[in-house]
C-alpha cells in the first residue's frame, strides 16, 4: 500500500510537475518518440528556448529523460508520468475542468492545482463519479511519486521514503 501524501507533499509535487513546458516536453516525446536535442526548438515551437532549457533541466533532475539513443527519449518514470498526464487530462476533459475548451497542458495544470488545494477550501466536484475519478488521478500521482522518485527527489517534494 502506498502511504498517503500530506497536503504539503502533494502541493510540492503538483507544483513541480505542472510546468506547462515540462508537460509539453514529456507529452511530445511520449506521443512522437525521441527528439534530437537540436530539434527541440523546431518541435516545441510554442515554447521559448529558455522554457525548453528549463523543462529539459527539470526533466533531467526528475529522471524523466533517457539520453542513451540519438535523441531525448523517456525513461520508465517519464513514460509513467505521461500516463498520469493523460489520465489527468481525460478527467478534466470529461468534467469540463477548468472550462469546456482548454488546452492539454492547461487541463493538467488546473487539475493538479485542484488536487493541491486543501479539501475544505477547494471547489472539487461534488458528484460521486467525478469525485471518485479525481481520487483515482490523485492515487496515480501518488503511485508515480512513490514508484519512480529517488530519495533526493522525494526530499524535494517533502515525501518520506
Amino acid at each position: 500500500m502506498i502511504p498517503a501524501l500530506s497536503p504539503q507533499q502533494l502541493k510540492h509535487a503538483c507544483t513541480a510537475l505542472s510546468s506547462a513546458a515540462l508537460i509539453r516536453l514529456v507529452s511530445e516525446i511520449d506521443d512522437h518518440g525521441a527528439i534530437p536535442p537540436r530539434a527541440l526548438t523546431r518541435t516545441l515551437t510554442d515554447l521559448t528556448t529558455h522554457q525548453i532549457r528549463q523543462a529539459t533541466e527539470q526533466a533531467d533532475v526528475l529522471g524523466l529523460l533517457d539520453r542513451s539513443h540519438s535523441g531525448l527519449g523517456l525513461t520508465a518514470a517519464g513514460g509513467d508520468l505521461a500516463d498520469v498526464y493523460d489520465a489527468t487530462a481525460r478527467w478534466a476533459r470529461r468534467h469540463n475542468h477548468p472550462a469546456p475548451i482548454c488546452d492539454f497542458a492547461g487541463r493538467i495544470r488546473h487539475t493538479f492545482a485542484l488536487l493541491a488545494e486543501p479539501a475544505a477550501a477547494d471547489p472539487r466536484p461534488t458528484g460521486g463519479e467525478a469525485t471518485a475519478e479525481l481520487a483515482r488521478v490523485h492515487q496515480l500521482l501518488a503511485e508515480w511519486i512513490h514508484t519512480h522518485q529517488s530519495q533526493q527527489i522525494r526530499s524535494t517534494y517533502g515525501v518520506a521514503a
